[in-house]
């Protein structure tokens, strides 16, 4: 949903399946499984507020890393 906002935001969907290497690199035990930047991931079905927190999460060390360049 946020991903059709906003052009700064990307989604894909991989089956799992169908790419095993993929699913055994980011570790998909459960569906949906939710990787944000590689940084942030949760399985299952969460909240809105779960997303929002991911992305902060995701954000603030992007926002780190830059500070740190």
């Amino acid at each position: 949903m946020m991903a059709m906002e906003s052009e700064l935001i990307t989604a894909d969907v991989v089956e799992a399946g169908e790419f095993p290497e993929m699913a055994q690199k980011y570790q998909v035990y459960a569906v949906p499984k939710i990787v944000f930047n590689d940084a942030v991931s949760f399985e299952g079905n969460r909240p809105q507020e779960a997303f929002v927190s991911a992305i902060e999460q995701v954000t603030s060390k992007d926002a780190e890393g830059d500070a740190e360049s």
